[in-house]
Parts: C-alpha cells; structure tokens; sequence
C-alpha cells in the first residue's frame, strides 16, 4: 500500500488513519480490538488518540482511548508496526486549554503509562495556547525527543498565522517543529485549511491529518432529515449541515458514487486523500463492517471529472 510521510519525521503512513475517539466510549473493549486489528490487517498503521478522549461522557475522566488502546498493545505484545499519535493541550481540569511545559512533562507520562508504549511516536498540540509562548511549548517537546519519549510532533486547530508563527519560533530558536497539522477539513468545512494554511503546510511539507473527515458521519448520507438524528449519539449535531448547503454536497457525493461504484463515504475520504497536503483523512469506526468500507477508500481513485464535481459541490455560483 502506498506510504505518505508525515513531514520530515521520518515516518510514513498509509493514506488512512483510524480515530480513537470512540475507543471506550460508543465502542466497548471488545469491539475497539475488533476495529484496531482490523485495521493493522488491512495494511494501515496510523492510530489517533488525545489524553481527552472521552471526557464529554459523563463519568469520564479522560484517557479512556488511550487506555483501551495500551490494552491492546499490551494483547498484541507489540507496537513497532502501528504509528501512534495522540494530544496534549485540552482542559483536562484546570479549566484552560493548557500547553505550558510543565503541563506537557507531567500529561505526557500519563498518556505513556495509559498506552503502555515507551515513546509516543506523534504527540500534537491540541489546540492553540495563546497565553503560553511558543518556545516554552517547544522547548519541553525538546527536552521529550531528547529523553526518547517522543518521535515527531506536530499541531492541531492552528490557524495559518499561529502555524507559522509556530514554525518561526522552530528555526529561531532551533528547537522541534511541526512536521503535521491536524485541521478540521471535509467538503463541507473547507474554509478553515483551504487558503493560507494549506498552502503554508504545502511549502513548509506538513504531513496533514484532517480530522472530522466525514462531518462526524454526515458524508455518509445516512442523516436527511431530523428523524435520522437517533441513529447515533452524534446525531443531534447534524442539524448545521441540513440546508441547501448540505444537500449540494449530499447531491454531488451521490452523483460521484454512482459514478465511481463506491459508497458516498469511500468518495468523502478519496476526496481528501487527493488534495494537495493531505497525508492521511482520519475517521472512526464502531464496528469492523464500517471500518472496512473506509478503509476501501484508500483504494479508490478519483478522475478528474469527479473530482470536479466534488470541489463544486456547496459553492457559491
């Protein structure tokens, strides 16, 4: 299977990476092993995890991901075939989103005992910390890929400023930079990566992992109308997208899916997977039936007619 690199870390990944996000929470143990060695069997190797997941549940005190997926390490006895990336930097009770360097040194050997690995191989600034300067944030990841406990790192939700702002304070300073960017980017969020940032993390060769690649399972087509909202927890949320907007782009997804002979949530992934910059879309999966039909994507490619029925879709004429 073909191999992207993350930036300039040295590591490479297939073109699909698998969310961690319901790994404790909408999937139990059982089936999160289920899910995960699928995945390594399909010939993927990147896991995506945050110290957060899944604090929003009630009785959660985040972690659970991290610590669902240690287990299975543990099972499996090893982890030199797998990539994994998780996150630094949310509220974890301090009630700020937090990325000053004793936060890091104390958060990061807490996701390491969850995950039981010795050295995380992408550990990502969650979320921006304005309030703490970049170099004390990179200066503790420094002293992280100095003790081994660190590979790479990389950011999540900077803007194009802040990224380069980030990169800047890199080079200065000479200090760990960047090598990926996790932005939230579907076809139906485009304005927050295509622009400025896309085209920084092109010059500058950021791997770039989008996450909420199928508008939490909006591209699928399985929500049209509000009576579709109970068929998963996340279906509340799906009320933004149903407008015109959403149908466009519902509109196109079919259209292409005919077309190419793959589902509408083959064609969303394939779409971001052919966008310059894109390394690898990351999307979840409750059970190894909906994680095979994602991973089919990485299979699929799109032409260029298809493609531009896609970037149209939702525009304004």
């Amino acid at each position: 299977m073909d191999r992207r690199p993350l930036g300039r870390s040295g590591i490479a990944v297939a073109p699909f990476a698998l969310g961690g996000n319901v790994f404790g929470w909408t999937a139990d143990e059982k089936t999160s092993f289920a899910v995960l060695d699928a995945f390594v069997a399909g010939g993927f190797n990147l896991i995506d995890t945050a110290n957060s997941y899944s604090r929003w549940v009630e009785g959660h005190r985040g972690g659970e991901s991290e610590t669902v997926i240690g287990r299975w390490i543990a099972k499996r006895g090893r982890h030199d075939d797998v990539v994994i990336a998780t996150k630094v930097g949310s509220d974890m009770g301090l009630g700020r989103r937090c990325l000053r360097r004793d936060h890091i040194l104390a958060e990061v050997e807490a996701s390491l005992s969850r995950l039981r690995i010795e050295r995380i191989d992408l550990y990502q600034s969650h979320w921006d910390d304005p309030d703490t300067p970049f170099d004390e944030t990179l200066g503790a990841y420094e002293r992280l890929v100095r003790d081994g406990k660190v590979r790479a790192i990389g950011a999540s939700n900077l803007d194009a400023k802040r990224l380069g702002e980030a990169l800047a304070t890199s080079r200065a300073k000479r200090l760990p930079r960047y090598e990926t960017m996790q932005p939230h980017y579907n076809l139906l969020v485009r304005d927050e990566f295509e622009g400025p940032l896309q085209a920084l993390c092109v010059e500058e060769r950021l791997g770039v992992i989008p996450y909420y690649s199928l508008a939490s399972g909006f591209l699928t087509g399985k929500y049209r109308s509000e009576a579709d909202f109970g068929k998963s927890v996340r279906g509340q949320g799906m009320k933004k997208y149903l407008d015109a907007r959403g149908a466009s782009v519902l509109s196109a997804l079919e259209t292409v899916s005919v077309r190419v002979d793959a589902t509408m949530a083959q064609v969303a992934l394939a779409w971001l997977m052919a966008k310059p910059g894109v390394t690898a879309p990351i999307a979840s999966a409750t059970s190894v039936a909906q994680l095979e039909e994602l991973m089919g994507a990485a299979a699929l490619v799109l032409d260029v007619e298809s493609m531009r029925v896609l970037d149209g879709a939702g525009t304004t004429p």
